[in-house]
């Protein structure tokens, strides 16, 4: 099948290379164009362009779609069957949606209509939801409405991690946009209730809130880790969280309560296992304290 691929980050670099050893012809591989990351600020290409270049394969990186006629042109040009769309990170216009004979298919992080929109895998979690999974649509104009071709689950356990989830969904992911191209299922309309969104992360929402109860905060710290991490204020620098445990607890919220940096929230306690202070390496709790001294009742902010 005549293919193109749109995704950008690494969740969608499973799915592009069992595309591709499944025997599809890709055509062209669309993704966001190399942009500055990391300290130094290098130009860096996505893991998509990575991969993708690394299979020898077609890559576009425009930076805009829907007011770029030419682009809408070309993509029209490539007479595809169809277009898979897995993190992409642009919005496909009308023209492009309508243009593959069987139209664009989107591999969706989430058991839709739970958590369209930006953040599923960090909004699943941090929501206590018992289990995440794929939905393989059929995309339409609206955000992440489109009818169903395949689903499958992923339980969310008690340790899950919003990393841990993102691989198993990536992974996946690719068996069932390979199902879906191969079955041609037939399209289900979404139910009309369940629906719910999954906003934007931003880096404050990272910031603990010792106000909140030990479990919301463990589920905080599993969600928003690699990104956008979560932290407190110690002694007016930021400590980021990487690693924490709801335990057994009192006191007023943000007290350290014992010589484990363990902090009292609104109900419980939260034992902080991995830290990492401004500027230094990421520490497990007992090396952080072997080095600095946080005596209880210090306060974290």
């Amino acid at each position: 099948m005549r293919l193109a691929f749109m995704g950008t980050p690494d969740f969608s670099v499973a799915a592009l290379q069992a595309l591709h050893a499944a025997g599809h012809d890709i055509a062209a591989v669309y993704c966001q164009p190399p942009r500055p990351a990391g300290r130094g600020q290098a130009v860096r290409k996505c893991p998509v362009q990575q991969a993708a270049e690394a299979l020898g394969l077609q890559v576009r990186t425009p930076a805009r779609l829907k007011r770029d006629l030419q682009v809408q042109q070309e993509f029209a040009a490539l007479k595809l069957n169809a277009a898979v769309v897995a993190a992409y990170g642009l919005i496909l216009p009308d023209a492009m949606l309508a243009a593959p004979a069987r139209g664009c298919l989107n591999i969706h992080a989430s058991l839709l209509p739970r958590w369209r929109g930006a953040a599923p895998i960090q909004s699943a979690i941090l929501a206590g939801d018992s289990e995440s999974g794929v939905t393989i649509m059929q995309m339409d104009a609206g955000l992440d409405t489109g009818p169903m071709l395949l689903r499958g689950v992923v339980p969310i356990g008690p340790d899950t991690t919003a990393s841990t989830l993102h691989d198993a969904l990536s992974s996946l992911g690719a068996r069932l946009i390979v199902a879906a191209l191969a079955e041609n299922p037939p399209a289900t309309p979404q139910p009309t209730d369940g629906v719910t969104y999954a906003a934007k992360l931003t880096r404050e929402d990272g910031r603990l809130n010792w106000a909140e109860d030990a479990a919301t905060l463990d589920r905080q710290v599993r969600a928003l880790n690699p990104w956008p991490g979560t932290f407190a204020m110690l002694d007016g620098e930021p400590l980021k969280v990487l690693a924490a445990a709801a335990v057994a607890g009192a006191g007023p919220p943000g007290t350290v309560l014992d010589g484990a940096l363990t902090v009292a929230t609104g109900l419980g306690a939260l034992r902080l296992l991995r830290v990492q202070a401004a500027g230094r390496a990421v520490l497990p709790a007992e090396a952080f304290l072997r080095g600095r001294r946080v005596p209880p009742g210090t306060m974290l902010r």
